[in-house]
């Protein structure tokens, strides 16, 4: 399924009333035959989403017959509680927080894959430089003690001895490594390097899916019950994702202007919002979604998942990835 990607005018014409197409914490009244659907959102609102914000701006669910409200996550937000209360039809989750949920018994199954790549990445700077994991025995890294695990699967996936590297725990920043405090960090390609930029500081980035750390991230997830019996809503919900990505992809700028506007309060900086779209993208879009479309996964990558996570403590099955939706959304 394709569609002509919207101008800059057309994302930002109908400026602040895209807020009352839903937006979290909103009210408004669903059309009697339009179905009223959530989206739980992993984190805070920021670009990071900028594809559902197009959508819900353009009317684009609506069109489907969806009245969509797109949920704010964060720290005190996890995804999946609503998604299996039934509250959120589909929510943004990352494989290894599914797997985790599967294991406790959670009915999940991905439906679509957002990031192609894994953010995960290994930022430092170019005095200093980490350019391959063989380069990590030696260095000390900045990082959250609760990402030891990746950290030893990277590790292992590359054969390089994790007890030679100094583990520094750090609040979640980049001062550490611009301090020179600490050698590298363990982060997001798209947030921590992206403020070294805004700030004038270059910044070197190893993203771990470069090296064999595959795990799909900004993942969509549904319950087994919903695509039994909700497919139709499944299929125009993710119809939509896919149509508002190409828009943001088509005109990142747009998108970044669009999210800042939508969310006045939410301390969102313009250029910051617009490197960070620029940052994502290349993980979102590769040879397979250009053949394929939005959100496509291959069993090769799904193999390499199961891989990642057994290293991670989570022995998933390829069950837990459902293409059905997207072959519905892409079937034109």
């Amino acid at each position: 399924m394709t569609h002509s990607p919207p101008t800059r005018r057309r994302i930002l014409q109908t400026g602040a009333a895209g807020l009352a197409l839903g937006l979290s914490g909103l009210p408004h009244r669903a059309r009697a035959q339009e179905e009223a659907v959530a989206l739980q959102l992993s984190w805070l609102h920021s670009v990071q989403f900028a594809g559902s914000y197009i959508a819900l701006q353009n009317g684009w669910w609506r069109e489907a017959g969806l009245e969509v409200s797109l949920l704010q996550g964060g720290p005190n937000a996890p995804v999946e509680p609503p998604v299996v209360a039934g509250t959120a039809l589909v929510g943004i989750s990352a494989a290894d927080y599914a797997a985790a949920a599967v294991a406790q018994g959670a009915p999940f199954r991905i439906i679509g894959v957002a990031m192609q790549k894994n953010p995960f990445a290994i930022a430092s700077l170019p005095g200093n430089p980490v350019e391959t994991p063989a380069d990590l025995p030696g260095k000390s890294i900045g990082m959250a003690i609760a990402n030891t695990p990746v950290l030893q699967a990277l590790c292992k996936l590359n054969d390089v001895d994790f007890d030679a590297i100094r583990i520094v725990p750090t609040q979640y920043s980049a001062q550490p490594l611009i301090a020179a405090e600490v050698d590298c960090l363990l982060c997001w390609e798209t947030d921590l390097p992206v403020a070294m930029a805004i700030q004038g500081i270059e910044a070197r980035t190893m993203l771990m899916a470069d090296h064999g750390y595959a795990l799909h991230s900004q993942t969509y997830i549904a319950t087994e019950d919903s695509l039994a019996h909700r497919r139709e809503a499944l299929v125009a919900l993710m119809a939509g994702e896919a149509r508002g990505w190409e828009a943001c992809r088509a005109d990142s700028d747009a998108a970044a202007e669009l999210t800042v506007a939508l969310f006045p309060d939410a301390g969102l900086d313009l250029p910051t919002q617009k490197l960070q779209a620029r940052r994502q993208l290349p993980l979102m879009f590769s040879e397979l979604t250009e053949t394929h479309g939005f959100g496509w996964w291959s069993d090769e990558a799904v193999e390499a998942n199961i891989r990642t996570l057994s290293l991670l403590g989570r022995e998933v099955t390829p069950a837990l990835w459902d293409r059905s939706i997207l072959e519905a959304v892409h079937a034109g």
